[in-house]
């Protein structure tokens, strides 16, 4: 797919503080691209280089083939931005607030679209309300909304679930794939990692300005994470069968459990009918899959580990992924 955002050798530095890069990464048309990492890890700092917001100490960014500084009118037009902060003026209605943001961007926000917003951030009955009146949850709706009056081909989300309720929550990944569908290429920033897991289709880690990693979500879980199955035994037992040990299985709870882990695209089937080969049968069954803040976690940990230590990094980074890549 082509790529809408360009981002090469970008940095930046505050003083003597690099507070990024250089980073190097293409954002393609009509994914969901999540941008992860712990706090102070640059990741605002480049979604407001992108957006236009900061200017790059070195390197270049091209959004829809246009350079964000030399042709920053064309960028920003295409750029919705949803920020962390919340920052509209509060004795404007949310229509107002609305129509006000379209103005900017020289755009008369019809009816049909106003409604559309509305309804889709569950503002419709607020829309004569003054923002100061809003809760906090809606008001980081407002902001969502702000950021889609001008129909941007690109749409930066900043933290855009913080405050809202589950229910909610769940409403807006359902829009947020509405757009993707509808073209819309969307980079997501979240410390909500069920959030990206669900939405994702691809998955970039930063921390300390680097990036650490690029990668399609399915295939960055298949490549670090690992199953586990627990199978728990009506009595304990004092050792496993020649067999089972051979397919990697271990006993657990003082021998009354079996476990085994499996990575990449291996299955337990042959675990399961070694059990019950050997006269084993399980009282229960548990299975778990990593998710994607095992990996998470354990990308911070190589990261930060010296050269040479991804082993030991990968142990202390815990959970089913651990020391399960090959």
């Amino acid at each position: 797919m082509a790529s809408v955002v360009e981002i090469h050798r970008v940095s930046k530095t505050f003083g003597t503080f690099a507070a990024l890069g250089p980073v190097d990464l293409e954002i393609r048309a009509g994914e969901i691209f999540a941008l992860l990492g712990p706090n102070g890890a640059g990741k605002t700092t480049l979604i407001s280089i992108v957006a236009g917001l900061l200017r790059a100490t070195t390197g270049t960014v091209r959004v829809l083939g246009k350079d964000v500084v030399r042709d920053y009118r064309d960028t920003r037009r295409a750029i919705g931005l949803v920020p962390q902060e919340i920052n509209f003026d509060p004795f404007f209605s949310v229509e107002e607030a609305l129509r006000f943001q379209a103005g900017y961007f020289g755009v008369r926000l019809a009816e049909e679209r106003l409604l559309e917003l509305l309804t889709a951030l569950d503002l419709l009955d607020k829309r004569h309300t003054g923002s100061r009146a809003l809760s906090g949850g809606m008001k980081r709706r407002l902001l969502i909304g702000k950021a889609l009056v001008h129909e941007p081909k690109v749409l930066f989300l900043d933290e855009p679930t913080a405050g809202v309720d589950v229910e909610l929550r769940r409403s807006l990944w359902s829009y947020v794939r509405t757009l993707r569908d509808r073209g819309t290429t969307i980079v997501l920033t979240t410390h909500y990692l069920e959030e990206a897991e669900e939405l994702a289709d691809r998955i970039g880690v930063i921390d300390r300005g680097r990036l650490l990693v690029v990668e399609e979500k399915e295939a960055l879980l298949r490549r670090h994470g690992a199953k586990l199955l627990r199978l728990v035994l009506s009595g304990p037992v004092a050792a496993l069968p020649p067999e089972l040990v051979r397919l990697g299985a271990r006993l657990d709870e003082g021998g009354g459990a079996i476990v085994v882990e499996a990575t990449g695209d291996a299955t337990f089937g042959a675990v399961l009918a070694a059990a019950a080969a050997a006269g084993l049968p399980p009282k229960d069954v548990e299975t778990r899959r990593t998710t994607l803040e095992d990996v998470f976690v354990q990308l911070l940990a190589e990261g930060h580990a010296p050269a040479g230590a991804g082993a030991a990094a990968r142990a202390a980074a815990g959970g089913p992924g651990a020391g399960g890549r090959p």
